[in-house]
């Protein structure tokens, strides 16, 4: 039921329309194994997102292709249900994203970012390239589908699904991972393909680091009298209580990825306080909070009249921090009198990030394209079933691996 990285959590709530989902902002890259003796053959570095609509006319089926995944909405008649829930939403949806240019830039950043990383890639790890990325969505083209075909047609025998939410949820990565099983099961019956996981990288050094650069620039844009008492407010998909009950591990990620951006500003002697708040909360469930818009009103109604925010759970561009945090909020803090909202940009095309995707990759081949324990560990409160026989693969290619590499 969760989509962190899009207002699309208001999907879920058939009372409102659904703000639309993550832009394009994410992408694929080929990567290799880290020890040349245990190299497994032609790498692909597969990155994973949710993806959105490139142009008006994707957008009713990019609702659907959402309200049809039960890792996100359990709807009795998914399919029927779901489509109708969908068709209340397209045209509030369309609206949204006609005023951020009339689509979805996610692919535009995920291609843009993939290129920077595998050339990175290239010279860091020669011996293992040339690398080569690809675009897996979850819910538009490409699709995952369209990239396990061409990884097949283009003769790679190792993939790298790198997850492109740097904070791990059920319903974010936990999805692409169940839709990837599904997919490989049915192009790849006779597992040419040797798969290794990148699935939760929120508190790595080099994202850290991006994520101050990018708060940095706005508070040097502050005035001198208020730069160093505006509080920053790091805003973060916000998730339904039943949802954090079962032991999905989102918040804790999300809390350790702004803990460590708050050590690197004091570092850099910046001790801005710092709040972390929780926007897109629909309907009558319990939700995590403060919610980000009753924050910039508590705030502005207590005397503060400037604020940072910080998207600190998306790393490009996309709906969310295009509308809902520009756009929507930004007019929130006017009526609060807040008159220097700043937003720190997203990581986008930051040279740093760059460096940052492809030093994670680059750690994971060294590391002999190790899985992360985390991932194999079910939610305390239990997987779906779905979940259970994924978990399972992954277990299945790690032994697979290690076979491969004595």
């Amino acid at each position: 039921m969760f989509i962190p990285r899009l207002p699309s959590l208001r999907l879920l709530a058939p009372s409102k329309p659904c703000p639309a989902l993550s832009m394009q902002a994410k992408t694929l890259t080929t990567i290799s194994k880290g020890a040349r003796s245990t190299a497994p053959g032609k790498l692909g570095i597969l990155m994973m997102n949710m993806g959105g609509p490139r142009t008006q006319d994707d957008v009713e089926q990019f609702l659907i292709n959402i309200f049809n995944d039960r890792d996100i909405l359990k709807l009795p008649l998914q399919s029927i249900a779901g489509r109708l829930i969908a068709m209340r939403r397209v045209s509030k949806v369309k609206d949204q994203y006609m005023q951020i240019g009339g689509g979805s830039p996610i692919e535009m950043w995920t291609r843009t970012q993939g290129k920077g990383m595998v050339e990175i890639l290239d010279r860091t790890s020669p011996e293992t390239g040339p690398h080569r990325y690809y675009v897996g969505f979850r819910y538009t083209n490409p699709d995952t589908v369209e990239a396990v075909e061409q990884m097949l047609n283009d003769g790679i025998e190792h993939v790298v699904a790198f997850s492109q939410y740097q904070q791990y949820s059920g319903s974010t990565t936990g999805s692409n991972l169940n839709e990837l099983y599904r997919v490989q099961k049915r192009l790849d019956p006779g597992s040419k393909l040797q798969w290794s996981f990148i699935d939760r990288w929120g508190t790595h050094p080099k994202l850290i680091q991006s994520f101050a650069n990018r708060i940095e620039e706005q508070i040097n844009k502050l005035t001198e009298d208020v730069r160093s008492t505006t509080p920053i407010l790091f805003s973060a998909h916000s998730l339904p209580l039943n949802v954090v009950d079962r032991g999905d591990p989102y918040v804790a990620e999300v809390g350790g990825t702004v803990a460590y951006v708050v050590n690197e500003l004091k570092r850099r002697g910046i001790h801005n306080p710092h709040r972390l708040v929780w926007q897109s909360a629909v309907g009558p469930l319990r939700w995590l909070g403060p919610q980000t818009e009753s924050a910039i009103k508590g705030y502005g109604s207590v005397g503060y009249k400037s604020l940072v925010m910080v998207p600190i759970a998306f790393t490009s561009d996309h709906i969310e921090t295009l509308f809902e945090l520009d756009i929507e909020y930004g007019e929130v803090a006017e009526e609060a009198g807040i008159t220097q909202f700043l937003r720190a940009d997203a990581l986008n095309d930051h040279p740093p990030f760059i460096d940052a995707l492809a030093t994670i990759v680059k750690e994971h081949i060294d590391s002999g394209f190790a899985t992360d324990p985390q991932l194999l560990l079910p939610d305390s409160g239990g997987d779906s079933k779905q979940t259970t026989i994924t978990r399972q693969w992954i277990a299945a290619q790690a032994e697979r691996l290690k076979t491969m590499q004595k």
